[in-house]
């Protein structure tokens, strides 16, 4: 799989990167005044976004290929660069996470009143990392990004969350950081074989199907964690549960999203004909979590864990659709990684507003309030009919996509995902009944409507929504190119494939001779 390199001029990746960074580092010289804070990191944020913008103006979607690349050696010894490019998979990840961190900043402007100053600089640096995250071609570079990551973010749920956000950050932290190791054991075993961490290089290496399999499962531990697939999941409702509105809008719309663009970038990649052998088993877990997320949401009780086991069931079809190896089913998937950004993060943000002014996630604790917030029940309605993948919303052209390519690979699988949908309207509109409908709760009587800080959070999401939902092209026009190189990537790697059951039998009697 040669990939094509097109270098930039200008060091566009560099600054979007480096800039949360310097503006985190800034703000540890500023004095404690919490709106000079909030005003200071809310510049940055735009400031990031903006010099993010030339990637969607400036990406020539014809081109396969990674583009804006800066290359610089870095550690000569161990031939180590940093190396930064985006192709179609990544770029409107990016794009994504600069939007993300500017709302991030938005929602919490009245709900973080201790440790201002703390808290955005962790958000900052959680910025830069995941942004990072999506730009590294350097396997050093990029294995840095995803466990800088992780501090940041466990500063925010562990310092500003809930009552036992102490347990749900070191639920989140061990998880993540046992598939992280494994992630490390396969970068290393890979660097000792190809000599460099240069990802485009390691895409050629040609390994034998029995290295690629047990390397497929190494990396697997990783992605399917943060995704996070069935079973690996429980980390994720305490997360969301227990994070305050910003934590789970950055888990929402950005971290989880790491784990299937690593499957898109290493485990297809890599080693595709694993990839190819192990469709069924990553179907099936795929699907499992479509419908096991949908049904424990309907036994939910509360706004923020219905949402999260939500997510456990979106981010099911983003998997069926990457292992169904079919071009519309990728596409799908990855269109669909920036919808379920859009929605929940917006779900999580509407969840937030009625939050800071009741305290309570509790969905019995509200009813009516479609009478005392009309906007705001404007708002939700969007968001929900998005969630359910209603024609005319950016949810059902990913969710349409995904099971027109799965059905193609699996009919099986389809029917599975479909069901998923059926028991997501099921769920989502039965909430917004209970939230928005019958008698007026006396709990939220005389809550106030959106606020203009609000609003002004929720409109991008909006544009977003109705944008994607009635006109995809200009989104799906940067993934044609990408995704057929990959799949023509996979679909043309071969090798001595041997039945599983030698495999864990050889790997047993290399652990433990005979």
């Amino acid at each position: 799989m040669e990939v094509a390199l097109r270098m930039s001029d200008f060091p566009l990746l560099s600054l979007i990167i480096w800039l949360p960074v310097v503006g985190s580092a800034i703000l540890l010289a500023l004095p404690r005044n919490d709106r000079l804070i909030r005003w200071f990191t809310l510049t940055v944020a735009v400031a990031d976004f903006l010099a993010s913008l030339p990637l969607f103006f400036s990406f020539d979607k014809s081109f396969p290929g990674m583009q804006f690349v800066e290359k610089h050696s870095w550690i000569k010894a161990w031939n180590i660069s940093y190396f930064l490019g985006v192709d179609g998979i990544s770029v409107l990840l990016v794009l994504l996470s600069t939007l993300v961190t500017i709302l991030c900043v938005l929602i919490s402007w009245e709900s973080v009143t201790e440790k201002v100053k703390e808290f955005h600089i962790a958000l900052l640096l959680t910025s830069a990392a995941m942004i990072g995250v999506f730009c590294s071609l350097d396997l050093f570079l990029f294995y840095l990004f995803w466990e800088a990551m992780l501090i940041p973010m466990y500063l925010i749920i562990g310092i500003w969350g809930g009552p036992n956000r102490l347990y749900a950050t070191i639920k989140f932290f061990l998880y993540t950081l046992v598939g992280s190791v494994l992630m490390l054991v396969g970068i290393i075993f890979l660097y000792l074989k190809a000599g460099t961490f240069n990802i485009l290089e390691i895409m050629n290496l040609g390994l034998p199907y029995k290295m690629q399999f047990w390397l497929f499962w190494a990396f697997f531990a990783a992605f399917a964690v943060k995704v996070p697939m069935w079973p690996v999941h429980t980390w994720l409702p305490d997360a969301h549960t227990e994070a305050p509105t910003a934590g789970s809008v950055i888990l929402a719309g950005i971290l989880i999203k790491m784990g299937a663009y690593g499957f898109l970038r290493f485990s297809l990649s890599f080693f595709p004909v694993a990839a190819k052998e192990m469709m069924i088993p990553m179907l099936l877990l795929s699907a499992i979590a479509i419908v096991y997320g949908g049904i424990i949401c309907l036994a939910q009780t509360d706004l923020k864990r219905l949402i999260a086991y939500s997510s456990v069931s979106h981010m099911g079809f983003i998997t069926l659709g990457i292992f169904s190896l079919n071009g519309n089913a990728v596409e799908g998937a990855i269109l669909q990684m920036i919808n379920h950004g859009i929605v929940t993060g917006a779900l999580f943000m509407c969840v937030g507003v009625v939050y800071d002014r009741t305290h309570t996630r509790a969905i019995k604790d509200y009813g009516g309030l479609a009478t005392i917030m009309p906007v705001y029940a404007a708002f939700f309605m969007v968001f929900t009919l998005a969630s359910v993948g209603l024609p005319g919303t950016n949810g059902f052209i990913g969710e349409f996509l995904v099971l027109l390519g799965t059905f193609a690979s699996k009919k099986w699988a389809a029917v599975l995902g479909t069901t998923g949908i059926i028991i997501g309207a099921t769920y989502m509109l039965r909430l917004y009944q209970q939230v928005f409908f019958q008698e007026v709760n006396p709990k939220v009587a005389g809550l106030p409507d959106l606020k203009m800080r609000e609003f002004i959070a929720l409109v991008p999401m909006i544009i977003l929504v109705l944008w994607i939902g009635f006109y995809p092209t200009p989104f799906l026009g940067f993934m044609h190119e990408s995704v057929r190189s990959l799949l023509d990537h996979v679909h043309n790697a071969s090798g001595d494939i041997m039945p599983v059951s030698e495999i864990i039998k050889e790997g047993i009697n290399v652990v433990i001779p005979s």
